[in-house]
């Protein structure tokens, strides 16, 4: 199952709230506020907006020789000739410039937590511009700042489409690791030891990793632990496991980089990839138990593209492929038997 949420921008919020002050400036109508009041109670990023553009708006009053815009008369669109109407036009950008002044000094960092459940996935816009897909039972935290983007992964797995932006570096913390985007497309898995999968299919990546190493302390005569940072980079058709004692960079096929993404569009690939592999892949997306009962069948092997919110058309393959049985018992569970 596949979830689209689109965060607008700030700039689309504060566009929003120009054109509702604008349009408040002439209401007299009640319905036209109780639609502003409507709008304002959608989305706690509205009324801060307006009041961020109202704080602009006074300061420009009290410039000299300031026009204020809102005098325009009723229908202005009829009245206002070519050279009035290029005025409006840039004064409404100046406005909307300063208020993205005004917003980008006074503002925080901006945070959010994203999640999945178990066999959901969701694609997510970052208020940046940045594409994240969350794989199944998924947890992230936002932390965008002034200097910096920063990402940090919970737990599961997300691919990200980074937005370009050089004066604020994006950071994915993860486990054991820290990835930094260049302009790309990546994914980054944790793994329940806290190890790292990181896999590029666009762009470049820099993976940080700190790992503990022991130096001799001359005037004790002791081991002393000391963290040692290792720096890796990748680039795209490129993928690096932290699980490996010298981070080896390997490289990764367009046939294996489009099975590694096929989560994405809500299927897993297997390549003749052990049954016990299998299985334990397959068992991330859903609550079902599967227990292999003979472990001289765990190493068969299994090939083809499964969906991944489609247990039985899985089990079903496994079976006509396999010389196996799947057997269910009352109490759930999913034996997977030798055929006798």
């Amino acid at each position: 199952m596949s979830e689209v949420v689109r965060l607008r921008t700030r700039a689309e919020i504060e566009e929003e709230a120009a054109a509702w002050i604008w349009r408040m400036e002439e209401a007299s109508q009640e319905e036209d506020r109780q639609a502003f009041e409507a709008w304002l109670r959608q989305d706690p990023r509205h009324r801060r907006a307006v009041e961020e553009l109202t704080k602009v708006w006074d300061s420009l009053d009290g410039l000299a020789g300031t026009p204020r815009v809102a005098a325009l008369p009723p229908h202005s669109s009829e009245a206002i000739h070519g050279g009035q109407r290029r005025w409006w036009w840039a004064a409404a950008a100046v406005l909307v410039v300063a208020l993205g002044t005004v917003a980008w000094l006074q503002r925080g960092n901006e945070t959010q937590t994203l999640a999945t459940a178990v066999g959901q996935h969701r694609n997510v816009a970052l208020s940046d511009g940045t594409m994240v897909t969350l794989n199944t039972n998924t947890i992230l935290e936002t932390d965008f700042g002034r200097h910096s983007r920063e990402i940090h992964l919970r737990k599961g797995e997300a691919h990200f489409e980074v937005a370009p932006d050089r004066s604020r570096p994006f950071l994915v913390h993860a486990g054991d690791a820290v990835v930094q985007a260049i302009g790309t497309g990546f994914e980054v898995r944790l793994r329940s030891d806290r190890h790292v999968d990181v896999l590029v299919n666009e762009g470049r990546v820099e993976v940080r990793t700190d790992a503990p190493s022991l130096a001799q302390n001359a005037s004790a005569g002791s081991a002393t632990p000391l963290s040692v940072v290792t720096v890796r980079a990748l680039s795209a058709g490129q993928q690096l496991s932290t699980a490996t004692t010298d981070y080896v960079v390997t490289p990764v096929s367009p046939e294996q980089l489009s099975s590694e993404l096929a989560w994405r569009d809500g299927a897993v690939v297997f390549d003749s990839a052990p049954l016990s592999e299998a299985i334990t892949e397959i068992q991330r997306y859903t609550d079902a138990r599967i227990v292999i009962s003979d472990p001289r069948i765990s190493t068969l092997p299994v090939g083809g593209r499964f969906k991944t919110d489609d247990l039985q058309g899985f089990l079903d393959g496994l079976e006509a492929a396999l010389p196996i049985t799947i057997r269910r018992t009352p109490d759930g569970l999913v034996y997977v038997d030798p055929r006798r």
